[in-house]
């Protein structure tokens, strides 16, 4: 756990207490707001700190996890405050709460690190559920993650770190993937997609989301279902591999993507390449060396076109090399394999610093959020950044990947494309 030098520590945790009985609808100043001996702090802010937590399904019933978003935030602010912190306060980050990607649990998880641990902010959030969503923007509490759920697009407390994903009308939709496809295949003209996901909201928000992305780029979108159980992974995939490979007219369509994490993806592909399915298979969740491990798990996502929105971690960058120091950093010097969880704590925390830093001495929430109001800057690893605009629409930039023979390959390079709007 980070932790600055603690000479202050009691005077934090008595400024804690205090600061839990203040909120705008008592005394007519902003949630969180305290005071102490050198001024007015709001919570998780002291003289020479900023209280920071996480949310991060650990744990899940079908045994996938994202733990390795917390080392990336963890990495992120290592460097920060070997740099002198931001604006002379060290990042106090006290780790991420477990979910369990059960909705109960993550907002359980919200109120414990507001109300008892007193964080300033939330960074990253990692989950596949967001029902703290609510609570944190009524509690003015920032909070930053990957934009994969409806919840990052619009409230004004809460940011994606590539910008918004699932759009409402109104907004936008990145086209990375249905460009990516297309170039894999030479073009979109005369091709066929098949889009499945989890029977969830998530998963219908997604299916909405691609089919208009797809048929945009010019597909033909022969098959977008929300219907594979989202509390369990089948055990027979042979109903969803019928369906799918008589969805182009009674032929295979020419590509298969899958809107699900590295379970079902595993079962769903390799049943596919049982039935002799050759086209193009494609998901946004399987970059991640350590899924080579075992036989059946490589062989079932060799092939597989792998969607990114952040640069590959194979390119040469500087920002991806500081990237890969500060991650060797924070695992206390070892080369760690690296994956896509890490990639989303590590720029759900750089967002958080650079609004924060801008934000500049008199860090309050106000502060902060007239900050992010007029917030941009370029060359990140998710491309350039913009808020509010990134509240509403994505940063549109991203890349594809193929794992073949073991090894992942960039078989479509970084590269930002135009959003379409979302209807």
């Amino acid at each position: 756990m980070l932790r600055p030098i603690r000479t202050l520590a009691a005077a934090a945790a008595a400024l804690a207490l205090v600061s839990a009985c203040n909120s705008a609808s008592s005394n007519g100043t902003e949630p969180g707001k305290g005071g102490s001996s050198s001024g007015q702090y709001y919570r998780g802010v002291t003289d020479d700190s900023i209280k920071v937590g996480g949310i991060v399904s650990m744990t899940s019933s079908s045994g996938y996890s994202k733990k390795d978003t917390d080392l990336g935030a963890r990495a992120r602010y290592l460097r920060a405050n070997a740099e002198g912190g931001v604006n002379g306060r060290k990042i106090d980050y006290i780790g991420a709460e477990d979910d369990g990607q059960d909705p109960a649990k993550n907002l359980a998880a919200a109120r414990k690190l507001v109300q008892q641990d007193k964080v300033f902010a939330i960074a990253p959030m990692s989950s596949v559920t967001f029902s703290g969503a609510d609570f944190l923007q009524q509690e003015q509490v920032p909070t930053f993650g990957w934009g994969t759920l409806p919840s990052f697009c619009g409230p004004s407390y809460i940011y994606g770190f590539n910008g918004c994903l699932v759009p409402s009308p109104g907004g936008t939709i990145n086209q990375t993937w249905p460009e990516g496809i297309a170039t894999v295949l030479g073009g979109a003209k005369g091709k066929s997609v098949a889009v499945i996901a989890n029977d969830s909201d998530a998963g219908k928000f997604g299916i909405r989301t691609f089919r208009q992305g797809f048929a945009a780029a010019g597909f033909e979108v022969a098959y977008a279902k929300a219907s594979v159980p989202a509390t369990a992974v089948p055990s027979d995939w042979a109903a969803y591999v019928k369906d799918i490979m008589s969805s182009n007219g009674g032929k295979a369509p020419d590509a298969v993507i899958s809107v699900m994490q590295t379970p079902n993806n595993i079962g769903l592909f390799t049943a596919l390449k049982r039935a002799g399915y050759k086209g193009v298979l494609s998901d946004p969740t399987d970059y991640d060396p350590g899924l080579l491990a075992k036989d059946t798990t490589r062989q079932a996502l060799d092939g597989v076109h792998v969607l990114l929105q952040f640069e590959p971690f194979e390119s040469k960058t500087p920002a991806m090399e500081q990237f890969k120091a500060d991650i060797k950093a924070a695992a206390g010097g070892k080369d760690v394999p690296l994956n896509m969880h890490m990639l989303t704590g590590y720029m759900s925390a750089d967002l958080f610093l650079a609004i924060a830093g801008k934000a500049g001495k008199d860090l309050t929430v106000t502060h902060f959020q007239n900050a992010a109001r007029d917030f941009s800057d370029t060359g990140t690893l998710v491309g350039d950044r913009a808020l509010p605009k990134g509240q509403k629409d994505s940063f549109g930039c991203g890349a594809l990947v193929q794992l073949r023979n073991g090894t992942y390959e960039v078989s479509v390079p970084f590269k930002c494309h135009r959003p379409i709007p979302f209807q």
